[in-house]
C-alpha cells in the first residue's frame, strides 16, 4: 500500500496547530482543502482521528497513535529537505588558483586548513610558480599576484597591504664580514640570488632612494630558485638574502635572521586576487574571494 504521505502531513499540521486553520495556514492551503484530506485519511484508516467541537479540536486515541508514530519521521525528512537545499547552495566544484610560492606563504599557507573545513565540496587546485600566467588559456580560475604586474584586464582585489621588503643574513655571517652600511655595500658581499624559473632573469634588489627607487646589481656563489632554500641557505651563512620581511618574521624574531639596511628599504605594491570577468559570478571563486 502507497502511504498517503499528503494526507500525513496535513494530518501531522493539524495536530501541531491544534486547528484546521492553522494547520491551513502553515501549509499554504484553504482550510476547507485541509478539511477535505483529513476526511480521506480517516476514510483510508477506518476510524476518526479528531474530535471538533466550536471551540477545539482534539486528537482521538487513533490520532494520538497516529501523530506519536509519524511525527518524528516528517521531523526528519524536512530536515533533511533543509539540509539537500543547504548542499545545492554550498559551493561546489574545481577552484585553479596560480600564485607564486611567496604569495601562497603571505596568503594562504596559515589559513588554507580553515578554508577546507569551511569549504569542503571546494576542490582547491594551487599552481605554484612564478612565471606570469594566462589565466584563460592555462585553464585557471584566478591567480595572486603583486599588483604591479597585474593586466589591466583583469579584476583585482587587494589582499594586503604595500609589503616591505628586507635584505637580511645570520649573525655568524655578519660576524664574520661585516654589516653594510649602504645598499652599495652589498657589492661587496656573497649575495644569494632567486632566479625566475619562467624568465631566467634574477629578482632585482631594489632600494628606496631620496628621489626615486634603483637597483643594486649584487653578486654571490649561490643562485636558487626557491625562497626556502634561500632563506636555509641565509640561516646557514651562505650569504645575504632579499626577500618579503614578512615572509621571514619568524627567523627575524627568533634571531635566526638580521635586518640589515632597513633604513633603505622599499615596498612592493603588495598582493592582489585576480581574476577574468567571466568567473566574476563563479561560486568557488566567491567563497574564496570572501573568505580572503
Amino acid at each position: 500500500m502507497r502511504l498517503p504521505l499528503v494526507m500525513l502531513e496535513i494530518f501531522t499540521a493539524i495536530a501541531e496547530h491544534g486547528s484546521l486553520r492553522g494547520a491551513a495556514e502553515s501549509l499554504g492551503l484553504t482550510p476547507s482543502t485541509v478539511s477535505h484530506q483529513l476526511k480521506n485519511l480517516e476514510t483510508q484508516i477506518g476510524t476518526k482521528l479528531v474530535v471538533r467541537t466550536s471551540r477545539s479540536l482534539s486528537l482521538t486515541e487513533a490520532g494520538k497513535a497516529l501523530f506519536e508514530g509519524t511525527a518524528p519521521g516528517f521531523s526528519q525528512i524536512a530536515q533533511g529537505f533543509g539540509n539537500a537545499r543547504m548542499a545545492g547552495q554550498r559551493p561546489r566544484g574545481p577552484l585553479n588558483v596560480a600564485m607564486p610560492e611567496l604569495a601562497y606563504h603571505a596568503v594562504l599557507a596559515e589559513a588554507l586548513r580553515r578554508f577546507q573545513t569551511e569549504h569542503p565540496d571546494i576542490e582547491l587546485e594551487l599552481s605554484i610558480g612564478d612565471g606570469l600566467v594566462d589565466i584563460l588559456k592555462d585553464g585557471r580560475h584566478a591567480g595572486i599576484r603583486s599588483g604591479e604586474i597585474i593586466s589591466e584586464n583583469m579584476v583585482a582585489i587587494r589582499l594586503t597591504p604595500p609589503l616591505r621588503l628586507a635584505v637580511a643574513g645570520a649573525p655568524g655571517y655578519f660576524s664574520i664580514n661585516g654589516i653594510p652600511q649602504s645598499p652599495q655595500d652589498l657589492q661587496n658581499h656573497n649575495c644569494i640570488r632567486y632566479r625566475f624559473i619562467s624568465s631566467g632573469q634574477f629578482a632585482p634588489w631594489v632600494f628606496s632612494g631620496e628621489d626615486a627607487d634603483y637597483t643594486i646589481a649584487v653578486t654571490g656563489s649561490t643562485i636558487v630558485n626557491s625562497l626556502p632554500v634561500a632563506v636555509n641557505a641565509a640561516i646557514e651563512e651562505c650569504g645575504l638574502v632579499f626577500l618579503l620581511r614578512d615572509y621571514i618574521k619568524e627567523e627575524i624574531d627568533t634571531g635566526k635572521l638580521q635586518v640589515v639596511l632597513d633604513d633603505h628599504a622599499t615596498h612592493t605594491a603588495g598582493l592582489f586576487l585576480y581574476f577574468p570577468t567571466e568567473y566574476r559570478n563563479y561560486k568557488p571563486l566567491r567563497a574564496l574571494i570572501d573568505f580572503l
